[in-house]
């Protein structure tokens, strides 16, 4: 008995994210530091609204993010999961299956050594797990909602993150 292709959970895409809340020198270190890591080229975000006791405008600078997929966003969860030594707490699963979690520092990752100019940076990797078909409730033509049978849940992407990293989730 075979099992129905469109029913296996799949990595849809890892973003990985540096909250830097200021632009200038720092913004472009933490730039560096994730380009560094991911092995991709880094976008900034940028503030949506102004707050004066943060020192931040609309618009202005205060991050950068990164977009994996495929073989690179694999590849990077197997390094990930293993400076968090393979354990991850079940509340870092949200109710449609995706997953959040943090690095306080990047030279954890194997192959990064601590350099003063930069200094310490942590980041935070959110991962979407999708089954196929999850686009259409995307695209632009003939958009439909996906079935409440046919969406991921929470269990289902612990039990996949379970089978596909060998990770220990915590509860």
């Amino acid at each position: 008995m075979s099992e129905n292709v469109m029913r296996l959970p799949r990595i849809e895409k890892v973003v990985v994210n540096i909250g830097v809340g200021e632009a200038g020198e720092r913004l472009m270190k933490a730039q560096k530091v994730i380009e560094m890591v991911t092995g991709q080229a880094s976008k900034q975000t940028f503030s949506k609204t102004t707050n004066r006791d943060f020192g931040i405008r609309e618009g202005m600078p205060i991050g950068c993010v990164v977009t994996l997929r495929g073989e690179k966003a694999v590849d990077f969860l197997h390094r990930a999961f293993t400076i968090r030594e393979n354990r991850i707490a079940s509340y870092s699963f949200d109710r449609e299956g995706n997953l959040s979690f943090g690095i306080p520092d990047y030279t954890d990752f194997a192959g990064m050594k601590y350099d003063p100019e930069i200094g310490i940076f942590g980041m935070d990797i959110s991962v979407s797990i999708q089954r196929p078909g999850k686009r259409i409730a995307r695209r632009r033509v003939m958009r439909r909602s996906v079935p409440h049978s046919h969406r991921m849940t929470r269990v289902e992407a612990m039990n996949f993150v379970k089978e596909r990293f060998n990770v220990e989730v915590i509860d």
